[in-house]
Formats: structure tokens, sequence, C-alpha cells
């Protein structure tokens, strides 16, 4: 079928509207009709060149919608079912799957590859002949979508679609760092740095997990205002501002954990986040560097002695298709807030004004809401 997509076709060129043909799904696969797709900074480390991939390459990985046509041999989603794209591909039979670390499955090796998991073949398409990668296998900055079964989850109609693509990604990365792999227990000092569509989601986990205090940093007042309304205790402007507070908050124990969720993690964060974590306590790294990037610099004396960590975390360590039902009761019991989470919405044909009014801070999230004029 004939579809639009927002396409990027170089490092540091603009995102381009372009007419592709997508195809239909082959065995394991599945097409979506999109109703929204988040507007995540992973995206523009495609257009930066910090993320390698092929070009031409369709952006965006977090989005949900209805399933439209499925494939031969696919048993977990019949035409009509609401779905959530899961940036991390679950098979469920590898090993990491097998042991329960669905976030990271085998077959998250192809992600910037362009390639298929069903067929190592590309579903994107033009006239000309030219194969488009999908970002992520998924590719969401388009109305429509095939993707494997591996790459949905299904979720109960009594979702609202638009905020439900939300939990793709930000939602399910930020909240599982702070309570999956980031393990905040009630009592806990929890301080999360950089407070967008992923941080915004640490602090609200660590206020349902029961953190004492939840320390917010971030240079955007909007967006420590934001921190603060879902359940920030403070918020700093900068690590260097928040140091002082939390070891007098702690009386001088400083954090459990500190997570660092800023749109782009650089070596010289690493150190003064280790300086606000407690004896024992531990860095989760959640934010994306460079892919060719090897300058991270860090007191060793003190993380031996002190028996500190740094931890990197995908998908907020939690498994997409368990992660996503209990986000789900999450929302249902009123402890996570997602109609906030969304502060602009956009049309696809405006996608680079969103990602200006990402980088100058504009954003919790912003979104591309597809509708008639788009399908």
């Amino acid at each position: 079928m004939k579809t639009k997509a927002a396409v990027l076709r170089g490092v540091n060129q603009e995102w381009q509207i372009e007419e592709v043909e997508l195809g239909d799904p082959v065995a394991g696969e599945v097409q979506v009709k999109l109703a929204s797709s988040g507007l995540c900074h992973s995206d523009h480390h495609l257009r930066t060149g910090q993320s390698p991939a092929p070009m031409p390459v369709v952006g965006g990985h977090e989005g949900a919608g209805v399933v439209t046509a499925v494939g031969p041999g696919v048993t977990r989603f019949a035409e009509g079912d609401h779905v959530v794209t899961a940036f991390i591909p679950a098979c469920g039979v590898c090993g990491p799957c097998s042991r329960g670390q669905q976030n990271i499955c085998d077959e998250g090796a192809g992600l910037l590859t362009g390639l298929s998991i069903s067929d190592k073949t590309h579903r994107i398409t033009n006239a000309a002949g030219e194969t488009f990668t999908q970002m992520c296998l998924l590719g969401t900055f388009s109305p429509y979508i095939t993707v494997n079964q591996a790459s949905l989850v299904k979720i109960e109609d009594d979702i609202p679609l638009r905020e439900a693509a939300l939990l793709g990604c930000g939602v399910a990365t930020g909240w599982g760092s702070a309570t999956e792999i980031g393990g905040t227990k009630v009592g806990d000092t929890v301080v999360v740095v950089g407070i967008g569509g992923v941080g915004i989601n640490s602090v609200q986990g660590a206020k349902a997990a029961g953190a004492r205090y939840v320390v917010a940093v971030d240079p955007v007042k909007f967006k420590r205002d934001m921190a603060e309304k879902l359940g920030a205790t403070h918020t700093f402007a900068s690590m260097e501002e928040a140091l002082p507070a939390v070891g007098e908050i702690t009386w001088g124990a400083m954090a459990n954990t500190v997570i660092i969720t800023v749109g782009e993690i650089k070596g010289e964060y690493i150190a003064p986040a280790l300086a606000m974590t407690a004896k024992g306590g531990q860095v989760v790294v959640v934010g994306m560097g460079d892919f060719q990037a090897m300058d991270v610099k860090l007191n060793l004396f003190e993380l031996t002695l002190l028996q500190k960590r740094v931890q990197g975390a995908i998908f907020g360590g939690a498994g997409p298709r368990t992660q996503v039902p209990k986000l789900l009761n999450e929302y249902r019991a009123g402890q996570l807030n997602l109609a906030d989470l969304v502060t602009q919405t956009y049309r696809l044909e405006d996608i680079n004004k969103a990602y200006d009014d990402m980088l100058e801070g504009n954003n919790i999230r912003g979104m591309i809401v597809y509708d008639e004029a788009d399908w």
C-alpha cells in the first residue's frame, strides 16, 4: 500500500515527507494503522549520526494503533486488536527472553539494520526501488507500519490510543529505570537528571515505589514544575545545585539511586552523579550517547571503597510484555499520569518544528497525531 513517511536521507539533514510503498505482512508479521507516535530524542540521534543506521531511514519507534492485517502464522494478534509498539522486540525463545530478560532479546541486534526479523528483507520501498530502514524495526513516523509480532504488545480497548503510544518507550523506560533496574524501595532517595519524556516517568515510578525524596534536575523551569506536579519533592537546575541539598536532606547519606535520563549522555555526567550516590548505591544510565564515545571519567577510589555501581538500562530493565500490562494497571489505579506527558501535538508534516521544540526544551513529550487525513 502507498502511504507517507518522515524520512531522513543523511546526517544533519532535515526530515522529509515522502510517499513510500509499505509491504504486506509476511509470515509472523502484523500491519497496524497508527493513532499516534511519540517524538523521542533517540530518533534525533539518527539525524546527528550518533546512532548509526543505513540511510534513508523512516524514523519513529513509539506508537500505538489498531491491527489492520496479519500474516501467516500470527497467533498473538487479530484484526481490530489495539496494540503498542515495543522498540525492543521480544521473541520469547532466545536465551535472554528465556531468562526473563526480554528487554535484551537477541533480535535487538537488528534494530538499526532495516532488515525485518521475518525474512531479512525491507518492508518499505518507493517507486524508484529504494529500500528504507525502519527505526527500531518500526518506523512510526508513518501512519501505517508492517512489523514483526515480536515488536507489538496487545492492550485493552479502554486505554486511549494516543496516550498509550508513550508506553512503547518513554514511560516504560523511565518508570522501569526507577522501579525495576533502579529497584527503588520505600524510604529511598532518588535523583533523576533530565526531565523529558523518559525522566518524568522515572519521577512517577520513584514516587509510586514509595521513595521518601524524589529530586528532579533539569535546567528548564517548566520541566521542573511538571516534575513537582508528578511527584518530585525537590527540584534543581543542575547537579551542582542538587549535590549539597541531597546531602542535607539525607543527613549525608546521599541518594540510593541517581538516574541519568538526559537526551544525550556524556562521559562528564558520571562523576557528579556518583558524587550524589550513597554507599552501595547506583547510577543508572538511561540516556543515549554517541556510539563512538569512549570518554567516561570517574573516581575509581570512590567506586571501589564505597561499593557504588554504574548500571546501564534499556527499556527500564524490564520486558515489554510484562512491563506494558503492569503500567496499564498503574494507569487505571491513578498512579501513572499519561495525559499530562503530552505537552504539544503535531502533524507529521510539522516534524522538523517538533524536533526544534524538543531541542529548545519546550516539550516533555511532543507527539504526532494521525487522523483521517493521514489514513
